[in-house]
């Protein structure tokens, strides 16, 4: 794998250490600025939307400068944010620094995803999208942890100080590392946009929506269920989101590795398995051996499905991926902020904490379906019979009859 890749992995361990840091340190920053518990889950909201809004917005704004450049642009605009974040006077200046530095994110990880399929041969192309996505996963191995047990000793202002910190490392790993590719030419952004009349684009960017949703749905609010529900110490959420991070790092790779060979089949069995294991979350939270163990699962069944995703919408939009690719970052934000919207709404109408994997569960089960129903189309396009052009109008070729 070319070096190039692990500098998009530095970016990316600085990115999904923002991100996912914010699930540890809901309680210290919602006692901080007083503020409720779902109050405070508007941190992983705002910042999901803005990944949304920010995805379609930066990649047009960059279509006019080299995607190095574009990147590297993107990770001044992530370390402006965090910095933002890291002073803030009270909760709303929090907010608006979430949401500053996720609209590098979309952006970031959709031209990233162009970039690493460029750089190595067609048959590796979703092995390198996962290598890049490596750097999202072991964040939540090492930067999401320490970054929660750094907020935890030491306030969670430091962690937003050292997260800009990683942003500058980011950025210095692509100046140095990163190709300056050409643009392709004759691409102009009504070719991007062209993406999205395919309806299997569409069908891909909404399983992206509902199953990584269903993640969300569970893990936004884990460190409340894992201390009122299932008795764990505050200090322990650290470890379970090691856990957590363990999974995405193994659900990735296993995902990198099976995506290229047999994408649909395993979209099939990944959101299946997810929504059977967080309909079981709402039972397994209540044992400390058993929590611990489905975390894991809904980390590795979770990301499974984001290399297999990630390069459908690329393959579905070959000619012109980047605005496509981006999206479908925006995309998975997008179930972020539906989930944790939607897990705040249970748990304020006093369902509990273990309320949002029911919501969870029933996210990626739509997902699951819309797998089968984008397979069952593509399927019927495929047999759908060969056309010959006569004059002005197609017609059907005729079968020959045997008498």
């Amino acid at each position: 794998m070319p070096l190039a890749l692990l500098a998009l992995a530095i970016g990316a361990f600085g990115i999904g250490t923002t991100e996912f840091v914010i699930m540890g340190l809901l309680p210290e920053v919602a006692g901080d600025f007083g503020v409720s518990i779902p109050t405070a889950g508007f941190l992983v909201t705002g910042y999901a939307l803005g990944v949304v809004l920010g995805a379609p917005l930066m990649t047009v704004l960059g279509t006019k400068i080299s995607r190095k450049r574009m990147l590297m642009l993107l990770m001044g605009l992530f370390i402006a944010g965090n910095l933002l974040s890291a002073v803030a006077p009270v909760f709303g200046v929090m907010l608006a620094g979430r949401v500053v530095a996720s609209l590098a994110h979309g952006a970031f990880f959709g031209i990233g995803s162009v970039v690493a399929a460029e750089l190595v041969a067609p048959e590796k192309k979703a092995g390198a999208i996962a290598m890049m996505f490596t750097g999202l996963t072991v964040a939540n191995v090492v930067g999401v942890p320490l970054g929660t047990f750094v907020g935890q000793t030491l306030g969670w202002r430091m962690t937003f100080g050292l997260v800009a910190a990683l942003g500058v490392i980011g950025l210095a790993g692509i100046a140095k590392l990163v190709p300056d590719l050409p643009k392709p030419e004759g691409v102009r952004l009504r070719h991007e946009l062209a993406a999205f009349r395919n309806v299997q684009v569409l069908l891909a960017m909404a399983m992206t929506v509902l199953g990584f949703g269903g993640v969300f749905a569970a893990v936004t609010y884990l460190a409340p269920m894992m201390t009122d529900v299932a008795g764990y110490a505050d200090s322990s959420v650290t470890w379970l989101l090691v856990l957590f991070g363990l999974g995405m790092v193994a659900g990735n790779l296993i995902g990198g590795k099976f995506a290229d060979r047999a994408l649909m089949p395993l979209l099939y069995i990944s959101l299946g398995a997810l929504a059977v294991v967080l309909a079981l979350f709402t039972l397994t939270a209540h044992n400390k051996i058993a929590a611990a163990v489905t975390i894991t699962l809904i980390g590795a069944l979770g990301f499974a499905t984001v290399p297999p995703l990630q390069k459908r919408v690329l393959d579905q939009a070959s000619g012109a991926p980047t605005l496509a690719s981006a999206v479908n970052i925006g995309a998975f934000n997008l179930g972020n902020a539906l989930s944790a919207w939607l897990g705040g709404i249970v748990i304020a109408a006093g369902l509990g904490y273990t309320a949002p994997n029911w919501v969870g569960a029933v996210l990626a089960g739509s997902a699951l379906v819309l797998a089968i129903l984008s397979a069952v189309l593509e399927r019927r396009s495929a047999a759908a019979p060969s056309l010959v052009v006569t004059g002005t109008a197609p017609v059907e070729r005729a079968t020959p009859v045997h008498h």
